[in-house]
């Protein structure tokens, strides 16, 4: 792998600082980070035991378990037996929690939606010609918890 250059150092911080931006003005106050990317795990990956959830979402096993407390308690998540090994637990994302994830992608794209009506046509045709490569970029990235 070869050094990056300057002006792919400069893109990288570039999106970096968008997607930060992103992340912060657009999340919403309906769920935190962490659930958000919680749900979004369980969305895109299916059912997860609850320790491997926790190491995924880089918080603690405890945290993760009054985490899972919470989502099961709104109807969000399910928890149960893993049918391999019954002391594990398993998460499993509800119908309700796919449709708060939709109703928070769906407000998200909305607002990112309306910031792009302020680029000049050429920023627009720009931003429309990277959009694929950033969706292949984010598919080769390591999983983890996105919402």
């Amino acid at each position: 792998m070869t050094a990056p250059t300057d002006e792919r150092l400069a893109t990288a911080a570039a999106l970096d600082t968008f997607a930060a931006w992103a992340i912060r003005s657009t999340a919403g106050r309906d769920l935190s980070l962490t659930t958000a990317s919680t749900l979004a795990t369980l969305d895109r990956d299916g059912p997860q035991r609850l320790s491997d959830l926790a190491v995924r979402e880089g918080v603690t096993q405890p945290s993760m378990t009054a985490l899972v407390t919470r989502l099961e308690r709104d109807g969000l998540a399910t928890r149960g037996a893993d049918p391999s090994d019954g002391r594990a637990v398993v998460v499993t994302l509800t119908d309700a929690g796919r449709e708060v994830l939709i109703a928070r992608r769906t407000r998200r794209a909305a607002r990112l939606a309306e910031l792009l009506d302020h680029l000049e046509p050429d920023e627009r045709a720009a931003v429309d010609a990277a959009a694929g490569a950033l969706s292949r970029l984010t598919r080769a990235a390591p999983s983890r918890g996105a919402s």
